[in-house]
């Protein structure tokens, strides 16, 4: 399928496919766009980024109604610079009916009012940039909410120029080989519409119709809504839910090439009208199948792709006290092309997902992780990170430690750096979306709403309460979570070999602990994990490097040098890791 052209758009109804409420700007690099200060000029930022996901409503409310906007967000910037995050990932602010945390967008163009206006938004991108930190905001292309203009006149005018903007049939009987994602809210992707009289497609929930993106007109809406946002000065995209937007009979309706072609196209279009725009990959597929939304050298799609696979391999690793899954999912991780980069991450606002992980697997990531069954959500356990492991700091710091020096750009969870605990009997996934705990006041310093009056309530478990658990607490305590997380975001942002260097997997004499070196043209970095919930002694083979000198990352602090015979022992604490530099001393420099 080639690319359609606006005249091949204007063929198919000649409709202005979305709203704008301004002048649509002119080609060029952010054409159009206010004047903004500049961050750092680095065309690889990405690869050794740290992003930080934060919900506007979650964060910080401006002006006490309860709910988070982006003026509270842009007050709250010191701190995120001061935590040392790279890029915000934003979720949905558009209008929406939010039957689904906003993934439901009822238009593409308009900022939900209850989070301020789009002079705001202008501003919080600004003010991001002055300190140094872009800005990343989610565009769902698969589908919009049913309330969606586009809906609303594709089902009561079939014969007009919205009513091919979605995938319409008479009879459910086609795309049968697709599987249901949200097992436990639908049984079939068709909807019966009883204004229109047919069935539509959906792939995620029944208020949210996938658009036909057979249609040139849809392909091209979906363009100019990448434009305006561009337009604005956002550094980039996570692009929710690509491997579904088109659909092939006889198939999965997956990763289908009709799909590539178009993320593809739009690629091209982003290079050439807005270079430097990052567009970021959501596709929970295995491995060999994620790294095909990186694209060709011909025809390059996105820059990340999320690996999936790798967190609750992670998350298992704690339990069996075993590297051999990580090994074994760090095995078939195919190589990575040319400027592209993996997105890792152990916790966001979506469930802990178990799609990637076999059936014995999941069984026991639920028995371990979420023996009630309120913990459980889709295929996947609705948590967050410090809970989930039972409140051990050992574990969350070595969890961490693992996503911060595995192969990746990560990106954390707003709260997580404080250990937020989670609220299980709100409904669906909102148990880890409640507000931000700033300190210890009635509604945690997020808003200055009586605390019945926020959008969720504060956690109240004694243990995670704001009381217990809060910035300005943990700010003031040297040894707290916040603090010991900002001096590893620190020392990742000191050696670019945790972003953009080469990973080599080690042996060991103990299954317990993983050893994997990163390496890129200036330096070599030993890591070494015990997964173990023991002390644990082991040796590492570290081939061709006899004699080299080994010194923590952070300290200097000298360890034992590689043995003559490419080994070195490593004694760690339970749960214990360490960073370590690995350097070559040429005999004349060491007497120095």
């Amino acid at each position: 399928m080639s690319t359609p052209s606006s005249s091949e758009a204007a063929t198919a109804g000649a409709i202005p496919p979305v709203r704008v409420p301004e002048p649509a700007p002119p080609s060029g690099p952010r054409a159009g766009a206010a004047p903004l200060p500049p961050v750092a000029e680095d065309p690889q930022w990405y690869r050794r980024a740290v992003f930080y996901e934060v919900l506007v409503r979650a964060f910080a409310d401006s002006d006490g109604d309860g709910l988070g906007d982006f003026r509270g967000l842009i007050g709250r910037l010191d701190y995120l610079q001061w935590l040392g995050v790279d890029a915000l990932w934003i979720p949905p602010f558009f209008d929406s009916p939010m039957a689904d945390g906003g993934y439901d967008i009822s238009d593409y163009t308009r900022i939900d009012p209850r989070y301020g206006t789009m002079e705001d938004f202008r501003a919080l991108v600004i003010e991001a940039h002055s300190r140094g930190i872009r800005i990343i905001v989610d565009m769902v292309l698969n589908h919009t909410s049913d309330q969606h203009p586009w809906f609303q006149a594709s089902r009561q005018d079939p014969s007009g120029p919205y009513g091919d903007f979605y995938v319409w049939r008479d009879r459910p009987s086609e795309y049968l080989d697709a599987r249901v994602i949200f097992v436990d809210t639908e049984d079939s992707n068709w909807a019966w519409d009883p204004v229109r009289q047919q069935f539509y497609w959906h792939r995620f929930f029944s208020h949210q119709p996938d658009l036909n993106f057979e249609n040139p007109a849809v392909r091209e809406a979906m363009r100019d809504v990448v434009r305006f946002w561009c337009s604005t000065g956002v550094d980039g995209f996570r692009l929710d839910a690509i491997p579904y937007l088109f659909e092939e009979d006889g198939s999965i309706c997956e990763n289908l090439p009709a799909t590539h072609r178009y993320i593809a196209s739009l690629r091209e279009m982003v290079d050439r009208e807005f270079p430097g725009t990052v567009m970021i990959a959501e596709a929970n597929q295995p491995p060999h199948e994620v790294v095909a939304y990186f694209g060709t050298d011909e025809a390059p799609e996105c820059h990340i792709c999320f690996h999936f696979p790798v967190m609750p391999r992670i998350f298992a690793a704690l339990r069996e006290e075993s590297s051999h899954g990580l090994r074994e999912i760090l095995a078939e991780t195919p190589p990575l092309p040319q400027g592209g980069q993996w997105g890792t991450f152990l916790r966001n606002h979506d469930e802990l997902t178990l799609e990637m992980v076999s059936d014995e697997e999941r069984a026991r990531m639920y028995q371990w992780y979420a023996p009630e069954p309120r913990m459980r959500a889709n295929v996947g356990i609705r948590r967050r990170l410090m809970p989930l492991l039972e409140g051990s700091r050992r574990e969350v710091e070595l969890a961490n430690a693992l996503l911060l020096s595995l192969p990746g750009s990560p990106f954390l969870y707003y709260g997580d750096e404080i250990g937020m605990g989670e609220d299980i009997q709100l409904n669906d996934r909102d148990g880890v979306r409640t507000p931000m705990q700033w300190d210890a006041t009635p509604s945690a310093g997020f808003s200055t709403a009586d605390p019945r009056d926020l959008y969720l309530p504060i956690i109240s478990n004694p243990t995670y309460d704001q009381r217990a658990v809060n910035v300005a607490e943990h700010r003031t305590r040297p040894t707290s979570m916040l603090n010991w997380t900002r001096l590893m975001l620190a020392t990742r942002r000191a050696h670019p070999a945790f972003g953009i260097g080469s990973m080599t997997v080690l042996a060991t004499s103990d299954d317990s602990v993983l050893a994997f070196l990163r390496r890129d043209e200036s330096e070599t970095i030993l890591c070494v994990n015990n997964l173990a919930t023991n002390p644990r002694a082991a040796r590492i083979q570290l081939p061709g490097m006899a004699g080299w000198h080994l010194s923590d990352l952070a300290t200097g602090n000298p360890f034992p040098d590689v043995r003559e015979d490419e080994t070195v022992d490593i004694t760690l604490g339970r749960h214990g890791f360490y960073w370590l530099a690995v350097t070559f001393l040429e005999p004349h420099e060491e007497e120095q």
